[in-house]
């Protein structure tokens, strides 16, 4: 299902279109202790949808295809800000052409949203990629990853996503 939020900022001063988004920044956390948990399907969108090969640099990874730039954050997800202010640096790119992917326990798994200028809704990743950025003036895609927990989203967002939602994330 597609949900899709007013690409219009809060302040109406600025109203960018999704064709300025130049570079795809999936949030996660490294390692392979991590690598299928709900927290991470920032950076298993960008596996899914980018062939790589990717470039190491400092604390991220990229792969420039059709005119797009895929990274994977190396940073811990609370630290996610200091990877996304070091790619938009070194591709000489503002936040407003920055669409960071992360997951969102708000949204039921199979669901997703697309926003701009929006706040971070208490997602520690978002909130460092606005800190680090000073400004909250770039697009998120979250995708749902609420399954049938029930209960806060730090008591099951690092567990393993189950092979039936493994399915319906690649679906989404």
């Amino acid at each position: 299902m597609f949900k899709l939020f007013s690409l219009r900022p809060k302040n109406n001063s600025f109203a960018p279109d999704r064709k300025d988004i130049k570079l795809i920044l999936g949030l996660g956390n490294p390692g392979e202790k991590y690598a299928t948990t709900y927290h991470n399907v920032g950076q298993l969108y960008i596996d899914h949808i980018a062939k790589g090969p990717f470039k190491k640099y400092r604390n991220f990874e990229f792969s420039k295809e059709n005119g797009l730039i895929f990274v994977k954050s190396l940073t811990f997800m609370n630290n996610s800000g200091i990877a996304a202010r070091e790619v938009l640096k070194y591709f000489n790119l503002k936040p407003e052409n920055l669409l960071v992917v992360h997951d969102d326990s708000d949204i039921p798994l199979g669901q997703y949203k697309l926003s701009f200028d929006q706040g971070s809704a208490g997602h520690n990743g978002v909130q460092s990629v606005t800190d680090h950025l000073k400004t909250q003036s770039f697009f998120r895609l979250k995708i749902g990853v609420r399954e049938n927990q029930i209960g806060k989203a730090g008591e099951f967002v690092l567990k393993p996503i189950s092979k039936s939602g493994l399915s319906l994330l690649k679906k989404v």
